[in-house]
């Protein structure tokens, strides 16, 4: 019996950019007229397509030499059941490590870059052709990992939510929240367009991007200037913000940035009759509501990531 078959690997990927286009236009020649009416290059996506699906396919080809290989696309993770001995590797951009972390429950991820050319993959710090080399050390867990601390949203229902990069809380179009926010022994209503709670990993992303606006705007408009701190994957705590709080007879903008510690967690309250959520890593799609009677609870998770470095 051939004991590689022991071993489950779980290669994720995504949709390319062309596939996307031809699920709203149907085929590739409507796809291709779409894009060329608006004076795009089509074949830039043509490129990108075929080259990450030759790459699915080498990666397929490679890991199949040491174990069972599951394939699963991005959009079927919240759904799908990972053994607790299963092997990971995302495929794709930094973001789809991201979105399969947090479906995981201590088991190794390896990212894999399909083009470097293309992403800089800083979540990404391998290539298909490695992954000959690299599998028998992840497989006997001889490999450095990199612990990734991930929040978690939790609800008064019993719904919960992890984010790796980011967790955000507010309206689902471009709207004002309503809510109360309620950090230690700090307390008050709020109107805004929502809060983004940022772990570290993801303290260059979308929560870099309200501080550098913050900061130009706080310079009259000028160029920002500032060191950047950067916060470390594995942080014992979170950082949360504000978006455009707005103060008003009925609504306070004192607690707008913060951070959230291993034993303080952050609360709000929703006074929004329809139309609130809560989702993380950009996915939109797979959300909670966050309506009149929620409570929601964001705090350091109780699981860790651990990406193969």
């Amino acid at each position: 019996m051939d004991r590689r078959m022991d071993n489950k690997i779980v290669l994720v990927t995504r949709k390319t950019r062309l596939e996307d286009l031809v699920a709203r236009y149907n085929t590739v020649n409507q796809a291709k007229f779409y894009i060329e009416h608006l004076g795009a290059d089509f074949s830039d996506y043509v490129r990108e397509h075929d080259t990450y699906h030759a790459c699915v396919r080498d990666a397929d080809s490679a890991l199949r030499h040491f174990g069972r290989v599951q394939m699963v696309e991005r959009g079927f993770l919240p759904n799908f059941l990972f053994g607790p001995g299963d092997l990971v590797v995302a495929l794709g951009q930094d973001g789809l490590v991201a979105n399969t972390m947090k479906y995981l429950d201590g088991h190794p991820l390896v990212g894999v870059n399909p083009d470097p050319a293309r992403w800089d993959g800083v979540l990404l710090p391998f290539q298909v052709r490695d992954l000959a080399k690299l599998m028998p050390d992840v497989l006997a867990r001889r490999r450095t990992m990199q612990e990734v601390t991930m929040a978690r949203a939790r609800l008064n229902n019993g719904q919960e939510l992890y984010g790796v990069n980011d967790i955000f809380i507010g309206p689902k179009s471009h709207t004002s929240a309503r809510y109360t926010i309620r950090l230690g022994d700090r307390e008050e209503r709020q109107s805004s367009s929502g809060i983004i709670i940022s772990t570290g990993l993801g303290s260059t992303g979308w929560l870099k991007s309200l501080q550098v606006g913050a900061a130009a705007i706080a310079a009259g408009g000028g160029a920002w200037q500032t060191h950047e701190q950067v916060t470390p994957w594995d942080a014992d705590y979170l950082h949360f913000t504000v978006r455009e709080p707005f103060p008003s007879k009925a609504s306070a903008a004192s607690l707008v940035a913060g951070r959230i510690g291993a034993r303080v967690s952050l609360t709000l309250v929703s006074a929004m009759a329809e139309n609130g959520v809560v989702f993380s890593d950009g996915i939109e799609a797979d959300y909670l509501e966050f309506n009149a009677g929620i409570t929601v609870e964001v705090g350091i998770a109780e699981k860790r990531g651990y990406l193969v470095i």
